[in-house]
């Protein structure tokens, strides 16, 4: 079999299992660096001197670089092979791991962030690509389950790893753990992944990928800036008059080369446009929900950080059982994909509406509605992402697995700032007194009914945000069943002909 040539065969690579296992080393790494640095905020405004604005850089510098290159990595993938591409990745996400660990300014932490940035945004897209080429078929279900379940695991683990760090170690230690980790991914990708790529060698589209990561960078950077500037200040406006101007001209411009990084035909796949717009509602609903539960945990139930990070672990443990035990992904064979997306976010909009109905009433209605959510997740997630990948040439996969990175970054980002504004807007219309803030309105009221009322009305909106969520899931579990169950019969009707 020569390098250039994908590696699937009906019985799947023979190390196959080993492989993902690497795979899932690397991605783990690249998660949990989405979530570790929240809890070292305090650590670096003491240590690096570091004010508001530049804590949020190098928060956003990481996401900002991932989300804008997803689809430029997954091209590159598929154009100069996967391997590469995941070793190169892990080369640099180790590197700029070393640097952010050893930095002693702000603007050196900003710069790593950046580059790790680069490095994630390759092992995002090549990992699952990878995935879609070693696996036989019929393994696909099983195989992304456990991929998108380490997913969960990274996002669950990450505050609590960054919090055992700082008790023990100085704040540079949350990303010289990196170290170890990335250099053993690396040996293993050299050693066990087979190398695959596009056979047809397309030239590079180096225009695309200049207008896409331009495009996307700025989409979210003004999803982002929305929330803490005003969604009708100067900045936020530009920014997205930018983004819509960009990935129009980048739209036009895929439409008119003749090898495109991004194949404008995908859309025309009914099976393809129903996991887009289910995927965008369901991690719009998830990603602004989860944002509002450590809010719910910490605000509301009066749990430290640490506390609210365990108690919000049963969520993140439902999903990985169910997916390496291979439970979910017999369900979702069972049912079909139209049938688990629907069913997996029904349980999961179901498990929102618990949580936000007892939002003031203590942890056994939240520990109910994490268990569902968790249920729901481990089955549509894996649904989603195989229903994406699966309506995508094999070869190639490089780029699905860009579109698949870019819209749940996309819907995450664009879900924390809508449900934040839905519960600031509901908590201002509520407080007696003028603040930003649950900690600024409690600074201020007068007296113990006071600040019971101001409470109350904190835990008033997160209940109407947290039904807003619900909804937006339900929707998208709605209309990504729809769409892929008129796509199944439409593709029957064609094979029966």
């Amino acid at each position: 079999m020569s390098a250039s040539t994908p590696v699937t065969v009906a019985q799947g690579h023979p190390q196959r299992w080993l492989i993902l296992g690497v795979i899932c080393l690397a991605q783990l790494t690249v998660v949990l660096d989405n979530t570790v640095l929240n809890v070292a905020i305090p650590s670096l405004t003491r240590e690096l001197g570091a004010a508001t604005s530049d804590i949020q850089w190098m928060i956003n510098a990481y996401s900002l670089v991932q989300s804008g290159l997803l689809l430029t990595a997954g091209s590159a993938a598929d154009r100069y092979g996967r391997k590469k591409m995941l070793t190169a990745g892990l080369s640099l996400f180790g590197l700029g791991s070393l640097i952010a660990g050893l930095a002693d300014s702000t603007g050196q932490l900003i710069a790593a962030r950046a580059g790790m940035g680069v490095g994630g945004a390759l092992l995002l897209t090549t990992t699952l690509a990878v995935v879609m080429q070693i696996f036989a078929p019929e393994e696909h279900a099983k195989a992304i389950g456990i991929w998108a379940a380490v997913n969960a695991l990274g996002f669950a683990c990450g505050p609590l790893l960054g919090g055992f760090m700082l008790d023990h170690f100085w704040w540079g230690a949350i990303f010289l753990i990196n170290l170890p980790v990335a250099a053993v991914g690396l040996a293993a990708a050299v050693t066990l992944v087979p190398e695959s790529k596009n056979p047809r060698g397309d030239r590079p589209d180096l225009l695309g990928a200049l207008l896409s990561t331009i495009g996307m960078a700025s989409l979210v950077f003004a999803i982002i800036s929305g929330p803490e500037h005003g969604w009708t200040s100067g900045r936020v406006l530009l920014t997205a008059a930018v983004a819509a101007a960009v990935l129009a001209g980048f739209a036009w411009w895929e439409s008119r080369i003749e090898h495109p990084m991004l194949d404008l035909h995908f859309f025309k796949n009914r099976r393809f446009t129903g996991a887009i717009a289910g995927a965008v509602l369901i991690t719009f609903g998830m990603g602004g929900s989860l944002f509002l539960l450590t809010q719910h945990m910490q605000f509301v139930l009066g749990y430290g950080p640490l506390e609210a990070g365990l108690r919000t672990a049963p969520l993140a443990l439902s999903i990985v059982v169910l997916n390496f035990s291979g439970l979910a992904a017999a369900w979702a064979t069972k049912l079909g994909n139209p049938a688990a997306i629907g069913l997996g976010m029904v349980l999961m909009a179901a498990g929102l509406v618990s949580i936000a109905t007892v939002a003031s009433g203590g942890y056994a209605g939240t520990l109910l509605g994490l268990l569902l959510i968790g249920a729901g997740a481990a089955i549509a997630n894996p649904a989603m992402a195989h229903a994406i990948m699966s309506s995508i040439p094999p070869e190639k996969a490089g780029i699905g697995a860009g579109i698949n990175g870019t819209v749940a970054e996309f819907g995450q980002g664009l879900g924390v700032a809508v449900l934040g504004a839905v519960l600031s807007s509901r908590f201002a219309a509520l407080i007696p007194v003028a603040a930003s803030s649950l900690p600024a309105a409690l600074a201020e009221a007068g007296s113990a009914g006071e600040k019971a009322r101001i409470t109350e009305a904190f835990s008033s909106g997160l209940e109407s945000s947290l039904l807003v969520g619900a909804v937006a899931v339900l929707a998208g579990g709605l209309v990504a069943a729809a769409l892929l169950r008129r796509a199944e019969r439409g593709e029957s009707a064609q094979g029966a002909v």
